[in-house]
């Protein structure tokens, strides 16, 4: 079973239905699978961009109300008729009448701004010593209370010298006393010259006021939103048992710098949450809100469901293709594998019995004409090997004959041959022995020309040597002169620098004038008094400049001083320089002078080489008139030996042809045989 399987897998037909099946699938999964993701994150995307400008804008709203509270804190900051009765009242002079008086104008201010705004609980001035009868509160709120969380956060509106520090939503009130949430603002009313009149203002607002801001505020379906600190912590959520809670979504630094407004989180569960978030510009806070991803992605789903019902509809199609492929394509092809198979085990007879008109049809019919030629050429091969045995037969027993008689000529000729040769070589040995005496008497001569020609190049080397030796003369002249000039130069420099120091002098004694002066002029200035000030200012100006100048002379006068000592430097080298340059100039003389001799003795022997080469072209032309005579006694030797060495070639080649004659004839038998008997096997 498992056999039948692999060979129907390894037809044509069921390959291209898996390819068929495979592609019309794949492609239909990847096409609705994508329209589906694509769709959820275009419809993430749209919803994260209109729910962050919802964001935005309720938290400029926020943003707006926090606002008008710091600037209503900053009022009472600035009130000076607020501060004064503060001041009396705690300076002690005030009778009890005008003391209960101040209290009540204070106590009138806190219920008329509590008054104008029903989002508030209340306005409080606590105290430093939070003594209760020392503080001042609006109508209609809790009195004072002491412990260890409400003094640490009276000691941050305390170290935020007069700035307003915003305190979460609390569940019971910023003194734990209400039965409500409630957001307060702190801010220190300073007094720098009476420091036991400052109090701390405490703007208290109610919890539900933050929630009628955000109501009109919604993302999702089951979406929160909650107000966060900078560490994650809930400032403001739905669920008061939360506040103050870290929250486990929150906005990291990176997403607050690339204020995108929107990101993508996991919450507790692990499921994914669409966040969109915009930080306050009043309180260090940021108003994030979330909700579900899946929320907005229901109307997706149904892409989901589309795909699998397309991916199904185009299984069963490929399925149906896939079968028409097979009986098309398939089964022809098996069948005509199979009657190929049969004419590889020699049944010639085998044919098909396709009539359409396409493909498979015309390969079917070539495979019958095929199947005709092989069977013609299998009949007419037989014929052709059955004449071939009988005449290799016959062409054997001529080829032995042939070989017989080609073996005796080939014999005779060799002793001929023999002969020859020995003549041929003692000829070759003489005439080489003449060559290699001309080569000798070349290699000489050449030699000779060389050598003059070195000569020659010896003697254009000696004359630029001469010439450059002379230019080196008058550059090195040049050389001596360019020194003297830089010791007239370094001298006049030097003087230079006399002239310099003397300069600076009268500078310097003009700076410490000018100091006394300065100082004098302090002096006097301050026994001036306040009509003085103006000239101890110029009079310190005057000084801080004469020190910058005398700073500058000291730096010139460094600097003038490094400038003597090169310029020093520079003529002891030159003065060491020169005899060296002088003795150099003398010893390039007697170099030019060197160069003169030896072009004079090169000119000399390039006489003797023209002598030298005369006798050698002399002995080179008697062994020319002896090779030639050597060349001829060869030459004729070697044409008797190659006349001979021809024939007894020739009687080798035909002997050697012989034997390949009778060889290829044998084998010829063998091959007739072996075809005769190979065509047996065909049944034409």
């Amino acid at each position: 079973m498992k056999k039948l399987w692999t060979l129907q897998f390894r037809s044509v037909g069921i390959k291209l239905f898996v390819i068929l099946f495979s592609s019309i699938v794949l492609l239909s999964s990847v096409l609705g699978l994508t329209s589906y993701f694509a769709a959820k994150d275009i419809i993430t995307d749209e919803v994260a961009a209109a729910s962050s400008q919802s964001v935005v804008q309720a938290a400029d709203k926020l943003d707006f109300v926090l606002t008008e509270y710091e600037s209503l804190s900053r009022q009472f900051a600035l009130d000076s008729a607020l501060k004064g009765d503060l001041e009396k009242i705690n300076s002690g002079e005030l009778t009890t009448v005008a003391k209960v008086a101040a209290e009540d104008r204070i106590r009138r201010k806190l219920d008329l701004v509590k008054g104008s705004d029903e989002r508030m609980y209340g306005v409080r001035l606590v105290s430093k010593s939070l003594e209760e009868t020392e503080s001042y509160k609006s109508a209609g709120i809790s009195g004072l209370r002491s412990d260890e969380g409400i003094a640490e956060r009276l000691k941050q509106i305390e170290d935020a010298k007069g700035e307003p520090v915003w305190f979460p939503v609390r569940e019971k009130g910023f003194f734990d006393a209400y039965t409500e949430p409630s957001l307060t603002m702190g801010r220190l009313l300073r007094n720098l010259v009476h420091p036991e009149a400052e109090y701390y203002m405490l703007i208290e607002v109610k919890g539900k006021a933050m929630t009628e801001m955000l109501s009109n505020l919604q993302i999702g379906i089951t979406g929160q939103f909650r107000i966060l600190n900078t560490d994650g912590d809930i400032v403001y959520g739905t669920d008061n048992a939360k506040l103050g809670q870290p929250s486990y979504i929150k906005v990291s630094e990176e997403q607050d710098i690339e204020k995108n407004h929107s990101f993508t989180a996991a919450d507790e569960k692990g499921s994914p949450q669409l966040v969109v978030y915009q930080p306050l510009t009043t309180a260090k806070w940021t108003l994030m809100g979330y909700a579900p991803v899946s929320d907005f992605t229901k109307s997706a789903d149904k892409l989901l469901y589309i795909t699998f019902s397309v991916v199904l509809a185009a299984a069963v199609i490929a399925l149906l293709i896939g079968y028409v492929l097979v009986r098309l394509v398939g089964r022809p092809i098996g069948k005509l594998a199979t009657l190929m198979e049969e004419g590889e085990r020699g049944n010639l007879r085998v044919r098909t019995n396709f009539k359409g008109k396409d493909e498979i049809g015309r390969l079917g019919h070539s495979f019958n004409k095929m199947m005709e030629q092989i069977s013609l050429l299998a009949s007419q091969s037989e014929m052709s090997a059955n004449e071939v045995f009988g005449t290799s037969e016959q062409l054997v027993k001529a080829s032995g004959t042939t070989s017989l008689h080609a073996r005796e000529v080939a014999s005779a000729t060799g002793e001929i041959a023999l002969g020859a040769a020995s003549l041929a070589v003692e000829a070759e040995r003489s005439h080489s022995n003449v060559e290699i005496i001309g080569s000798k008497m070349s290699e000489v001569t050449e030699l000779n020309t060389v050598m003059d020609a070195s000569a020659e190049r010896v003697i254009e080397v000696s004359d630029q040597g001469t010439e450059l030796m002379k230019l080196l003369v008058e550059q090195s002249e040049s050389t001596v002169e360019m020194f003297n000039r830089i010791q007239e130069n370094s001298n006049k420099l030097r003087e230079s620098t006399h002239l310099i120091r003397s300069i600076l002098s009268p500078m310097i004694a003009v700076n410490k004038q000018t100091n006394i002066l300065a100082l004098n002029a302090t002096i006097e200035a301050v026994r001036a008094g306040a009509a003085g000030r103006g000239f101890i200012v110029i009079a310190d100006e005057i000084r801080q400049l004469a020190n910058q100048s005398n700073e500058s002379i000291q730096s010139v006068s460094k600097i003038t001083e490094e400038i003597g000592l090169h310029i020093e430097n520079t003529v002891k080298d030159i003065n060491e320089t020169a005899p060296k340059f002088r003795e150099q100039i003398s010893s390039v003389r007697e170099s030019s002078t060197i160069f003169a001799s030896v072009k004079e003795e090169m000119e000399h022997f390039m006489g003797h080489l023209s002598e030298s080469s005369a006798s050698i072209h002399e002995l080179i032309e008697f062994q020319r008139q002896l090779g030639e005579s050597m060349a001829s006694v060869s030459s004729i030797v070697q044409q008797t030996t190659a006349s001979t060495q021809e024939v007894a070639s020739m009687s080798s080649q035909q002997f050697t042809v012989s034997e390949e004659l009778v060889s290829l004839s044998q084998k010829l038998e063998s091959l007739a045989a072996d075809l005769k008997q190979s065509m047996v096997s065909f049944q034409v």
